[in-house]
């Protein structure tokens, strides 16, 4: 077994992908295109910024055919499929200012990689948005309208399944596994996720890198403390107001009994309205009205 810093912290995945032969071999993996590029980009952004949210890849790199942007997310939020379609759209927007006309001159691909959590779709792995022009009423694609293939993907490296293709199944299960900090390399056949392992093998993590994981690990768990304490106070919150409201209907119930009560010694019609109010409870408007 091989000592692994784990690819589910930000410094580490990019440490690792930010090599731009891992980067094409990643990208080759799951998308068949062979990407010419000399540099990775970490924390890319636009400048000026496209839209009026600033946005920030992960690792992002382009030849003269593709942008490829690749994204990691451990913790899940609520709104992460949105926010990544923000990117995907904002990385589209950005390629057309250099254009005479509105033809989008790159392919823009995303892939985000979701390191913590399970698909959302039984026995699928990977999920994807693409901008395909389709027939309305049977789905199917019109070729030659459009000269790139733009598509969003998501990758949920828990959710592998056994009968994936290998040629990707082994980058997700390498990712899944460095997440304990522990691999056994001698179960992959690919040679760039052995370079992997290497590339992120404990004793090759800088003292600086190290921080940066502990400072990410501390935020992650303040995140999950504050959840949990939010949770737990507004399941406290919840049992006090079922019991309040408990207390205001039996309180409700026993009103209405007494007003009948009212109307009844009413309907006798030998007792004041007086002597009906001091007898159920209730007020002398409330005896009246009845």
């Amino acid at each position: 077994m091989k000592q692994v810093a784990s690819l589910r912290y930000d410094v580490i995945f990019k440490k690792a992908f930010s090599h731009p032969d891992l980067f094409t071999a990643l990208v080759k993996d799951f998308l068949d295109i062979d990407l010419e590029i000399d540099e990775v980009i970490s924390e890319k952004i636009f400048n000026p910024p496209i839209g009026s949210v600033e946005t920030r890849f992960d690792l992002f790199a382009e030849d003269k055919k593709n942008r490829i942007i690749v994204e990691m997310q451990h913790r899940h939020y609520p709104d992460a499929y949105d926010r990544f379609l923000y990117y995907q759209c904002a990385a589209m927007l950005e390629t057309v200012k250099s254009s005479k006309n509105y033809f989008f001159p790159l392919s823009v691909i995303t892939l985000v990689f979701f390191t913590g959590k399970k698909s959302p779709k039984h026995a699928s792995e990977i999920l994807m948005y693409d901008f395909e022009l389709r027939d309305f009423k049977n789905g199917e694609v019109l070729e030659g309208l459009s000269n790139q293939k733009h598509k969003l993907i998501f990758i949920f490296t828990k959710s592998v399944q056994q009968n994936a293709p290998d040629n990707y199944s082994e980058w997700m299960r390498a990712i899944d596994d460095s997440l304990d900090e522990k691999v056994n390399d001698a179960e992959y056949k690919n040679p760039k996720i052995h370079r992997l392992f290497d590339l992120i093998e404990k004793d090759q993590v800088t003292p600086k890198e190290r921080a940066r994981m502990k400072d990410e690990y501390n935020r992650v768990e303040s995140e999950k403390d504050a959840e949990k304490k939010g949770w737990q106070a507004g399941l406290e919150v919840g049992e006090e107001k079922g019991r309040l409201e408990g207390v205001e209907m039996e309180k409700r119930e026993g009103e209405k009994k007494l007003i009948e009560t009212a109307r009844n010694l009413k309907s006798l019609g030998s007792l004041t309205d007086e002597y009906i109010a001091s007898a159920t409870g209730l007020s002398l408007d409330k005896v009246k009205a009845l």
